[in-house]
This record gives C-alpha cells, structure tokens and sequence, in this order.
C-alpha cells in the first residue's frame, strides 16, 4: 500500500515510525513531515490546512490510504475531501470533528445525552463572562470554544486570573476567532487522564491509558501547553475505572453522534478527570494526542495499520491489539522561551548518543535541517520516549538519553511520570 501521513509534528513521527514497520507498507508519504520523518518517508512540502493540494498529490501518486495527524486539516475537511476523490482516509469529518473543533458543541452534547461533564455556561461577550466568574467564584476554569493549539485552557486559581483570561481571549484577541465564544466551567479536582478509543462509527477499541503533563513546568507548574511529556500506563487507571469510561462516556458519544448525523470514525481521545463521583469528560480531541501517542506507540506489539483501515472500513468489531507489558516516559525537549515565544534556529547535536539504548526512541517535532546541522524550529522540538520494567526504569532510561543531547538551549520537565513514580 501507498500511505500518506498528514502532519509534521511529534505525533506524526511516531505514526509514521509504526506504518513503516507494517508489512502492509510498500511506500510511505509525509506532507510536510520533518527531518526525522524523511529517514522513514519521502516528504513533499505541502501545509495541513492546505486541502486541495493534498487531495491533488494523493490522487496524482495513487495513495491508498490517508492517515490524518492534527486537528486543524481535519476541521477544515481534509478526510472530507480526500474521501471524495476516492482516497481512503483514517479520521473524522469535519462534521464529526467539531467534537474537538468547538468545546460548546460538546459541552452541549454531554448536556443533551448525560454524559458526565463539568457544568457550564457559554459567552459570546465579555461582560456577561466576567458577571458569571464574579458569582462563580474561584478556582474556576476559563476555555476558547475554537481550536487554540492546546494553549486556550485557563485553570484560575482567583476571579482575578479568570477575568485576565477572558480579557486575553476576547478583547486582546489573543486566540483569534478561535476566542470569540468562551465556555466557562466549574473547577474539576482529581487525577487528569487521557484514554484514547479507535472508532468505526459504531464500535470502539479503547487503547491503553496515559497520562500527560500539561504544564511547562516541574510540579505542574506555570502556563499551560501542548504537552510536556508523558507515560503510559496510567496507574490510577483500574479496570474499573476504564469500564466506566466505556459505558459512560466513550459509547454515549458514539451513540450520540450516530443520532446527531455526524458518525465519528478515528481517534476519539478523552481528557478526563478521575473525580470523587467518577470519571468526567475534560475534552475531546478529534485525533491522537500529542505527546501520548509518542509514549503509547512503543508499546504496541501488533501491527497498526490494519487496526486504523478497519476503524476507517467500520468493521473494527472485535478487532484486537497486542501491548507490551513495559511501561513507557516520553519526556519532551522544548525551546527556551516556549511556550510563549520559544528560541528558534539553535543547533541540536548528539541525538545518536542519546540513541544508543535500543530501548529509546526519538521522535522529532519542531526541528529542521541546514545541511548537515540540525537545527530548533518550534517550540516543542523533540520526544524522548524510553521503555522500561516500570515506569520508574522508564523515566530513568528517558533521562539519561536526554542528558546525552547537547543543546544548551533546549529544557525539560525533570518530573516527568511523578504521579505513578510516588505510588511506588
């Protein structure tokens, strides 16, 4: 099969890296893709966003499947369009991507069908946002409806922070048009998890638990980000605990979308919060989760690719896939100065050092060639993921390949897996 993947980021990296060990694989493509993703694919410069060009290069080299990474060429109907032109393609439509495309739309949903969510209220205007974090109170939670590269989430600690966060989204335009509506939410406490199901319109194949670090810094601390490491599995996770996941949350969804007209084939990922009443739903995201996908893909003993024809095929049924016992810490090396304004076009040496454990992977994100140096070109710019017997092992393993990378200008969460580490 000819394969193209739609991406250029950490996540796509680790997608490309598994469809290229499945046999079913003669020919790989990446659009743009990155320079670790050339040494498994050939590249073509083409934009996420930028549909009719990818429909046009996907039908001019006869691909025979599409493998969608961001969620931005999905809400805009790349799967549509590819679809269409009669290229098979893993990922929802856009009609079914605005689960991840606007927060409103879901939180209406899980009000609509009783899944289990935080309460909430949407604005449109900014006076009468900050009259209801007033009468709310703190901790409160302040959110873009619209897509905002994972950087449009306030967790506010005081009315003070939350009123910042509906200046910076609707008066500073800080988010775009992705700002323009907000939905503002009660403060859920608990253990934050994500759980990602493979999805045929009817079935879902739930994958193993993981858990993210979303704050830039050690102790979860400071602004929030794209993601700055993390493992799999996520003890808190019990058998229990994904079973209601299941019945509570995921199948409601699917269900729910069926009936709404907008089917959902791909990745659903839930961010959830394990709460004192159970599980809730955070968000959906629309696609794998980046950098969750960079810890989960080193487990998988099984080839992924038929698994993602037959989620796209809506035969998935009892389909079934094989993990490795180890646990997994992706740990992820960022730019000084992300994520605000991070430092670009500073040389990275060593990565073949840091590859000398067969039981590491390094998967690139923001990086770019010159020739022979590599160079930062992002902000979160490489994915450290290291397999151990136990997360412990793991996290060690991933951090001795770090300390072998020599970029001065790069930095990482030294904490990464804390939670499951202390449960030891």
């Amino acid at each position: 099969m000819r394969i193209l993947v739609v991406g250029q980021g950490g996540r796509e990296h680790a997608l490309a890296w598994a469809i290229a060990a499945s046999p079913l694989c003669d020919q790989l493509f990446a659009a743009p893709g990155n320079p670790g993703i050339a040494e498994l694919a050939t590249c073509v410069p083409i934009g996420v966003t930028e549909v009719d060009r990818l429909v046009a290069f996907a039908v001019a080299e006869r691909v025979d499947f599409v493998v969608v990474g961001p969620e931005a060429a999905l809400v805009a109907g790349v799967t549509d369009k590819l679809e269409a032109a009669g290229i098979a393609t893993f990922g929802p439509t856009a009609a079914a991507a605005v689960l991840e495309g606007s927060k409103g739309f879901t939180k209406d949903l899980c009000a609509k069908y009783r899944i289990p969510t935080a309460a909430y209220r949407r604005f449109n205007d900014a006076l009468s946002a900050k009259a209801y974090v007033r009468a709310q109170g703190a901790p409160i939670v302040v959110k873009a409806d619209g897509l905002a590269a994972g950087k449009g989430v306030t967790v506010a600690a005081t009315i003070e922070q939350a009123l910042a966060a509906i200046d910076a989204a609707m008066v500073l335009g800080h988010f775009g048009r992705a700002g323009a509506e907000l939905v503002i939410e009660e403060f859920l406490a608990g253990e934050e998890v994500s759980i990602f199901a493979l999805v045929d319109g009817r079935h879902a194949l739930l994958l193993p638990s993981a858990q993210d670090h979303k704050r830039v810094g050690d102790g979860d601390l400071g602004p929030n980000t794209g993601g700055m490491g993390a493992y799999s599995p996520a003890p808190c996770v019990t058998p229990e605990i994904e079973a209601r996941v299941r019945r509570e949350i995921i199948e409601p969804t699917i269900a729910a979308m069926a009936l709404e007209g907008r089917p959902f084939k791909g990745v659903l990922y839930a961010g959830l919060m394990l709460t004192e009443d159970g599980p809730k739903l955070i968000e959906y995201n629309v696609r794998f989760g980046d950098p969750e996908t960079q810890a989960l893909l080193p487990r998988l003993k099984s080839d992924l690719l038929p698994a993602l024809i037959a989620a796209r095929d809506g035969v998935l049924g009892d389909f079934d896939l094989r993990w490795r016992e180890e646990a997994a810490v992706c740990v992820v090396l960022a730019a000084r100065g992300y994520p605000e304004t991070p430092l670009r076009g500073t040389e990275i040496r060593g990565l073949d050092r840091a590859g000398d454990d067969p039981g590491v992977t390094l998967f690139h994100a923001g990086t770019r060639r010159d020739g022979d140096r590599l160079l930062a070109d992002g902000g979160r710019v490489l994915s450290v993921t290291a397999l151990g017997a136990d997360v412990l092992e793991a996290q060690r393993r991933a951090y001795a390949a770090i300390d072998r990378i020599d970029w001065p200008e790069g930095f990482c969460r030294r904490d990464i897996g804390w939670r499951a580490v202390g449960r030891r």
